[in-house]
């Protein structure tokens, strides 16, 4: 079931990105008077498809993408018989460059402006939810694994990020913060103002979704909330509400230092010092196996909650979908140096397992909203058979004058599809590899 969800995440989604996009270029080629042949959702096979006007609309049984076929347009369809006749007025190569430039970039326009769209009605409707950075001075964090590699200690308040505020714990790990040059966090330490590197590079530690749990938490202060039925705490006369401030001698204010302190007595008993309103005792408790005494607690603390009219949450929202373009910008031009690994890039796969195997609609809409800016950015890239690619041909023909021969363009085309189909098989390698690893 798990996996069907995953799935179906991922076909939605990606019906959702593809159908807009390949309606960008349908919408501008009519505009302009161009005949379009064909319109599809998915690669053939056909599954279902009707006929409208002189348009064919189809379903492909290859989820993975989409095409719009316009009249007299080398694209990936190889069609070249009808390019040894005279243009008629509603082929694509009959029209103005300014306007064929309008239609290749029909697609990436939608894409990003449905980006835009589902960020700022993310932003307006549900708000932010985030533990703050005055939060994080005041209480300081829990340097997990990926944080203690690089210098960072339990207790540590991170201050700023290469001597920037941040707003909240996710900025740590945010695609800007990992990709700067000679990245730090300035920390006060036990008073003392110091810096930790960000080691070039570190972004490949976060290529999966738990990585972030391993960075860093915020410390919690808390009070027990529940005492398990049974327990040795409730055999101990621990109640709700009851403040452990001490374990063997440990002074304890945060959650951390108690866990801390339990581990080493594991199979022996704690001398676990209680605060019940203004009485203070000491109370022998047996640690269990897992280093528990039988207590689930309540934090003292709550993530900020910040609401956004519509004027903020537009800006907002716009903002932060023009960051994923770059982010993603620099980790592509990392990675042609090395810095970034290109393990990182995912297929089908890769984009299920970021969806998660529990219905979120709000997490879906998030990441359908990541992927269209995605989607809008790789599709400009210069490379023949994507949309980028004809941009490039027309920018070179509108500025020369001269149109690229279509031999040229056909050929183009070929070397470009053996680039995405490679790219392809590539990243659904990495997804494999990622799988058993």
């Amino acid at each position: 079931m798990e996996t069907l969800i995953m799935v179906g995440q991922l076909l939605l989604g990606l019906s959702i990105l593809v159908g807009l996009h390949e309606l960008g270029h349908l919408l501008t080629a009519k505009l302009f008077g161009m005949r379009v042949e064909k319109f599809s959702i998915g690669f053939p096979p056909k599954i279902a498809g009707f006929q409208w006007g002189e348009t064919e609309y189809s379903i492909g049984a290859i989820p993975l993408g989409g095409f719009v076929k316009i009249s007299g347009m080398v694209d990936e369809s190889m069609d070249t018989a009808q390019l040894a006749s005279e243009p008629q007025p509603w082929e694509f190569r009959a029209k103005p460059a300014w306007q064929r430039l309008i239609v290749m970039l029909g697609g990436i326009i939608v894409n990003v402006i449905t980006g835009i769209v589902i960020f700022v009605v993310l932003v307006w409707n549900n708000g932010e939810t985030y533990f703050s950075r005055d939060q994080i001075i005041e209480n300081g964090i829990v340097a997990n694994e990926y944080a203690e590699a690089i210098g960072l200690q339990t207790g540590d308040k991170i201050l700023d990020i290469n001597g920037d505020p941040y707003n909240s714990i996710s900025d740590l790990t945010s695609g800007s913060a990992l990709l700067s040059e000679n990245g730090y966090y300035t920390v006060d330490r036990n008073g003392e103002i110091i810096q930790v590197e960000i080691p070039r590079g570190f972004i490949n530690t976060f290529n999966s979704e738990d990585a972030f749990s391993k960075f860093v938490t915020i410390r919690v202060p808390f009070e027990v909330g529940i005492v398990d039925e049974g327990s040795g705490a409730e055999a101990a006369g621990i109640a709700v509400g009851d403040e452990i401030i001490a374990v063997n001698n440990q002074a304890i204010q945060y959650f951390d230092q108690m866990q801390a302190a339990l581990q080493p007595l594991k199979g022996q008993t704690a001398q676990v010092v209680r605060r019940q309103n203004s009485k203070v005792d000491t109370l022998a408790i047996p640690v269990t196996e897992e280093a528990r005494i039988g207590i689930a607690i309540k934090p003292l603390i709550e993530p900020v909650r910040r609401e956004y009219g519509f004027g903020e949450a537009l800006s907002k929202g716009t903002s932060r979908a023009f960051g994923v373009v770059i982010v993603n910008a620099k980790a592509l031009g990392k990675m042609f140096t090395g810095e970034v690994s290109a393990k990182n890039v995912s297929g089908p796969i890769g984009m299920a397992k970021i969806y998660g195997a529990s219905w979120d609609w709000i997490k879906f809409w998030s990441i359908t909203g990541l992927i269209s800016m995605i989607l809008a950015f790789m599709n400009l890239l210069p490379i023949p058979a994507l949309d980028g690619g004809h941009v490039m041909f027309l920018l070179y023909e509108m500025v020369s004058g001269r149109a690229p021969s279509d031999k040229f363009l056909e050929n183009a085309q070929k070397v470009g599809m053996v680039i995405l189909l490679a790219l392809m098989v590539f990243a659904i390698g990495n997804d494999i590899l990622k799988l058993f690893s």
